[in-house]
């Protein structure tokens, strides 16, 4: 503390983490103070490649921290991503701060945001996750980067053998779990409380927020979770360690490498190019044994996550009913039931009483909802509903329909600046008052959740808790955010049966 008010009345913003001291860029003209690119674990490189992150050594003097460190390696993948980072490295395991507290001793709530990409793409410096919009509402907010493809989800046989713990891959979510023990030991010094601590993000980063409260490891860490379209449960769901040891062995062969020595050698660019190319396998999740100890579905149907409220939903467009129909088919009631029986074979019967359009103009809503479901929305509902059952704490779920300008539905992502406070920074689309009035109801009901655990205050609408008894209840977040009674939930139970088979 006094090496704090030392620095601060020197004119430097300084402060003094586990691992040395660091200086910020200085406070914005809003007051926050920012903090960028500091380490929190050794690089994974060399023999660190494919291990668990390691603590970062300590050093001396004082670092600068007024930049985005590198992004983790990842191809040029997705148009909407738009890095401010410091270049691209395997030499990625850094979190930025913004701060608004000005003393050590405020103890503020904080929030953690994983960003979203598949898993294969994303960086904690992206403009639409930037945190001085949540932290000029009194939150310490941070972004994190986590090791991505084949650097972060490989797993195989002599990695679980030299791992102290008998396991391998989920590198990138041991990567997020040493961010939050970073948090527990370094957060007071930027005002805020480890013990307020709150998960948030998107896709991505939504289905690693209910892997983080799945896993033991870090289920002791957190206050709450937000999760925006994505969850582990039935998203991405992870495979039994012994099917990812068996892909990673597969993949070593395809580059000829006779073990993870070899592997270990291969310069980065060349390892993310040959993790790429068609044949070379997805390196996701697994049930490694140590972070995972069993299936994410049974964690939560057991109630063994973390007992924390959770602020959960999903968007209206998540993929465009076409993934359905096909890119040319007309859009008509028999080329959908065609459809629904193509994906579904036996079990189309079922699927169809549930998405059934009464007219061909109704058939593009219908086909974008069953999309939307199949690809995110139907795991977020299970994660919500089980979480709502098992977990003992509220759950609030919402509904998000506002389309960007342009657009016709709320697509995949289209809630990240609306939520962060952040449609400033995105050039592309030409926002209205209504889109600020959306951004603001809903910045103000995450900031709400992750003070106190409950999104609900001051003239919002109430938010109902899903799991309060009775009929369940969400809130539709448009530009006239109202909230709605569960009318669609025959859906999801089909597609619950049709997922345990």
């Amino acid at each position: 503390m006094a090496l704090f008010l030392a620095a601060r009345a020197h004119g430097a913003d300084r402060v003094k983490v586990a691992s040395g001291t660091i200086e910020g860029a200085g406070p914005t003209p809003s007051g926050v103070r920012e903090f960028k690119g500091i380490p929190f674990a050794e690089p994974p490189v060399g023999n660190l490649r494919w291990a668990a992150p390691q603590p970062v050594k300590k050093w001396t003097g004082v670092r600068e921290t007024k930049q985005f460190g590198p992004r983790c390696m990842q191809q040029a993948l997705f148009s909407d991503m738009v890095f401010r980072s410091n270049g691209m490295s395997e030499d990625c395991l850094y979190l930025n701060v913004w701060t608004p507290a000005k003393s050590a001793r405020e103890k503020l709530p904080v929030l953690v945001y994983f960003f979203g990409g598949g898993f294969v793409g994303g960086d904690g410096s992206e403009a639409r996750y930037a945190g001085e919009s949540l932290a000029r509402e009194g939150i310490v907010t941070l972004t994190v980067n986590y090791r991505l493809g084949i650097f972060g989800f490989m797993a195989h046989p002599e990695l679980t053998k030299e791992s102290p713990h008998h396991a391998s891959g989920n590198w990138a979510f041991l990567d997020q779990h040493a961010a939050l023990v970073w948090v527990k030991e370094n957060i007071a010094v930027f005002g805020g409380d480890p013990k307020r601590v709150t998960i948030a993000g998107e896709s991505a980063g939504s289905i690693s927020v209910s892997a983080q409260m799945a896993s033991s490891l870090s289920r002791d860490l957190i206050a709450g979770a937000i999760g925006e379209s994505g969850s582990i449960v039935a998203t991405l769901a992870p495979v039994p360690l012994a099917q990812a040891e068996e892909q990673g062995t597969k993949f070593a062969a395809t580059v000829n490498a006779a073990g993870i020595a070899a592997l270990r050698a291969i310069p980065a660019a060349e390892l993310l190019e040959a993790g790429g190319k068609p044949g070379a396998g997805r390196f996701g999740t697994t049930i490694d044994g140590y972070f995972l100890s069993e299936s994410p579905r049974s964690i939560f149907d057991a109630g063994k996550q973390a007992h924390v409220p959770l602020l959960a939903g999903w968007n209206s467009q998540e993929q465009d009913g076409r993934s359905v129909l096909g890119r040319d088919v007309p859009p008509t009631r028999e080329n959908f039931e065609k459809a629904v029986t193509r994906l579904y074979r036996d079990n189309d019967k079922a699927v169809l009483a549930e998405y059934a359009p009464a007219t061909d103009d109704e058939v593009m809503q219908a086909a974008t909802d069953l999309a939307s479901d199949r690809f995110i929305a139907y795991g977020t509902w299970k994660w919500i509903d089980a979480a709502g059952k098992t977990g003992g704490k509220p759950v609030y779920r919402y509904f998000y329909t506002r389309p960007r300008p342009g657009s016709k539905g709320a697509a995949h992502s289209a809630e990240i600046e609306y939520a962060m406070g952040n449609l400033a920074t995105n050039k592309v689309y030409q926002w209205t008052p209504d889109d600020y009035k959306v951004s603001d109801t809903m910045r103000a009901y995450f900031a709400n959740f992750v003070k106190t655990g409950n999104p609900n205050g001051g003239s919002l609408p109430k938010w109902p808790a899903a799991n309060a008894g009775g009929p369940v209840q969400f809130l539709r977040i448009d530009v006239e955010t109202r909230v709605e009674t569960e009318s669609h939930r025959g859906r999801y139970l089909v597609l619950d049966g049709l997922e345990k088979k």
